[in-house]
């Protein structure tokens, strides 16, 4: 079985957040294979716990990823600062590499460097990652395979390390953090109530949010909400907010009133814009001139007019430097930028892409220091040592969802009733769509199955 077929009987998606199929990488070639071990959302860190605990097998992993792509060239790009990891990973690479020499065959391998990051948000972007290490800009809408690279985060490669050992992606490690009494490491079947895993940690006041990802992308929902969510492929981190935080609140305005606000309190400074890491790369990212214009979104009635005002917001990454850091007046360009992106797609409209961007003068010296974002989150008294302990939790039952990845939802071929292992194939996605298998993650007994989700029950409750 070649690499992408693994990949894809193992149901291995991104496990950095965006659930890209991860078959279809490999079934590309590039020049060079990257791992992205930034892990640069403030307060998440399971990718760091991976690499202190699991350093050797990422290695391993990657270096068959790297050899299933054809890349000449593995770097692991990480920020300098992780000195821990550092020592940790470079240590690794060497046994390997003294392996790889010790074996009869000689077997040749990819040449394999660190690539050391400043300490930025967001220094996990895999497009900034790529033009760091290639000097090269992806294209404006494009993917790191556009210059000749492939880039995937460490959760990722260590559940193809073990695909390659039989085992499909049953469980997730993820840290939970921020306004809890434990913060913690946990390794969960898929499916797992995010309330057990709240709970584990020590649980959270009555009040409190919660994130699911970090304070910068992630979901955010109220503590009261907890028991409709459940741990998917894709969540490496639960963040705990306290009662009233300033993320909360502005995870709750509606559209309107962030239309409102735009209105009358954009002051036009352009600082959005200025400190934009897609625009720092050279692509065409104008937040403040869709601020500029929102309040007159419903009232544009020519395209052309219509793509000079919000064209440029198919370019944002939804990273949140414009809203969370940038904005003196606390506006919301990224959740403007988000909600005129369908309507952009509803009009036909498709700007002309860059195809040769270049990064801009003021790259190095605009990008957003993590110590500094994190103070400007309010988060800096949360940041706490999780160590390298791992607590593993045993739910009474899980409920996957059908759609933990992108592309098609996945189609059940399991019925209510049915008695399933830990490690079967439950749902597909449908013929021909892009998605990726979901096994069972417990042994036990499908007591629901709907378009939405599979609820498993455990055999022993």
């Amino acid at each position: 079985m070649n690499a992408s077929a693994i990949a894809m009987h193992a149901g291995i998606v991104g496990a950095g957040g965006a659930g890209f199929p991860t078959h279809v990488k490999l079934a590309a070639n590039a020049a060079c294979f990257i791992v992205n071990a930034a892990e640069c959302e403030p307060l998440i860190e399971v990718d760091k716990f991976l690499i202190r605990t699991r350093a050797y097998d990422l290695v391993s992993g990657s270096v068959k990823m790297a050899e299933a792509v054809n890349a000449k060239e593995l770097v692991f790009a990480i920020k300098k600062t992780y000195i821990k990891e550092i020592e940790a990973l470079s240590a690794a690479i060497e046994a390997f590499k003294k392996s790889v020499n010790s074996d009869a065959a000689n077997k040749s391998i990819p040449e394999i460097s660190l690539h050391y990051l400043r300490s930025f948000y967001p220094a996990g972007d895999e497009q900034l990652i790529a033009m760091l290490k290639t000097g090269r800009t992806v294209p404006e809408r494009g993917i790191p395979l556009d210059i000749d690279a492939i880039v995937d985060n460490v959760a990722t490669v260590l559940n193809y390390f073990d695909a390659c050992n039989g085992k499909p992606v049953t469980h997730r490690v993820l840290s939970v953090t921020g306004a809890i009494k434990n913060p913690l490491i946990l390794r969960v079947p898929v499916g797992t109530p995010i309330r057990d895993c709240i709970e584990a940690a020590g649980g959270a006041p009555d009040g409190s949010g919660i994130i699911s990802g970090g304070p910068m992308m992630g979901m955010f929902y109220d503590l009261s909400e907890a028991d409709k969510l459940f741990v998917k492929k894709t969540d490496g981190n639960i963040l705990v907010l306290p009662n009233g935080h300033k993320l909360g609140g502005m995870a709750k305005l509606s559209i309107q009133s962030m239309r409102n606000r735009a209105r009358s309190a954009c002051i036009g400074c352009r600082i959005c814009t200025d400190l934009c890491p897609r625009y720092l790369s050279g692509h065409d990212v104008k937040p403040h001139i869709v601020m500029r214009n929102f309040f007159r979104v419903d009232k544009i009635s020519d395209d052309a007019e219509f793509e000079k005002a919000f064209g440029s917001a198919l370019n944002c990454c939804e990273c949140g430097v414009c809203e969370n850091y940038a904005c003196p007046m606390m506006l919301s360009p990224r959740r403007i930028n988000v909600s005129v992106k369908p309507l952009i797609r509803e009009r036909g409209i498709n700007p002309e892409r860059n195809m040769s961007p270049v990064k801009r003068n003021s790259f190095d010296d605009r990008l957003v220091p993590a110590k500094r974002l994190t103070a400007r989150l309010g988060l800096t008294k949360y940041v706490k040592s999780v160590g390298d302990d791992i607590t593993e939790l045993f739910p009474a039952s899980v409920c996957l969802s059908l759609k933990q990845q992108i592309g098609a939802a996945c189609v059940a071929c399991v019925l209510r009733g049915d008695q399933v292992a830990m490690g079967d194939i439950i749902a597909k996605p449908p013929e021909g769509k892009l998605g990726a298998i979901l096994h069972s993650s417990i042994d036990g007994k499908v007591v629901s199955v709907d378009d939405e989700a599979i609820t498993i029950k455990h055999r022993h409750c």
